[in-house]
């Protein structure tokens, strides 16, 4: 295949399994459960899900939901103590299978966090079974010609994130005011402030 062709593949892959993600009443429970949460908003994951994981926490925290990123590895080794009660733990894992996530998932409820949400795809995810509820990616077939690297499945993962992370800043009214107060540098921070009022 060329080089040209096999880009055009993925990216028509990416979009396909984005357009395919069935969005169900967890989604909107998803977003209610994180507007009413009391504690914190936490999120993990590992390897690859792990970085989208991280990149949802930072995409809340710009938009008016404190949030931070959990490393499952380092949890072991005493990071478990950001965990507390009425906290909302996001854990996101495509297969639902890895170890580190699936035990900081079990610690965690020994801690009391309030709600665990899933973000999956595989249905034999063993995610599933230790989430309050779960937002479904789908069955995803990856692009890789090796059918190996995580690429239509990240596309859809950080879909997800940023549907949820979106929808949540307008339920909570989040202004523009407020983002710009949460993100005052740069080319973003110099649009929050500008008046929408033509000149």
């Amino acid at each position: 295949m060329e080089i040209k062709e096999r880009m055009r593949a993925v990216l028509a892959a990416e979009a396909e399994a984005i357009a395919r993600v069935e969005i169900d009443d967890d989604f909107e429970r998803a977003v209610r459960t994180l507007a009413a949460c009391e504690g914190k908003v936490l999120t993990t994951g590992i390897g690859k899900a792990g970085h989208i994981a991280r990149k949802f926490a930072a995409t809340l925290c710009s938009t008016a939901t404190p949030a931070d990123f959990i490393h499952p590895a380092e949890a072991a080794h005493g990071d478990l103590g950001l965990v507390g009660a009425n906290d909302v733990l996001i854990a996101f894992s495509t297969s639902g299978k890895s170890r580190e996530v699936l035990e900081i998932l079990e610690l965690a409820r020994h801690l009391g966090v309030a709600t665990v949400i899933g973000v999956t795809s595989h249905p034999d995810s063993e995610l599933r079974d230790l989430a309050d509820f779960v937002l479904d990616m789908g069955e995803i077939e990856e692009p890789c010609p090796l059918g190996l690297t995580p690429s239509a499945s990240m596309a859809v993962m950080l879909a997800i994130s940023d549907a949820i992370a979106l929808a949540l800043l307008e339920v909570k009214g989040v202004t523009r005011e407020d983002y710009g107060l949460r993100h005052h540098g740069g080319y973003l921070g110099r649009a929050a402030r500008i008046d929408n009022v033509p000149h």
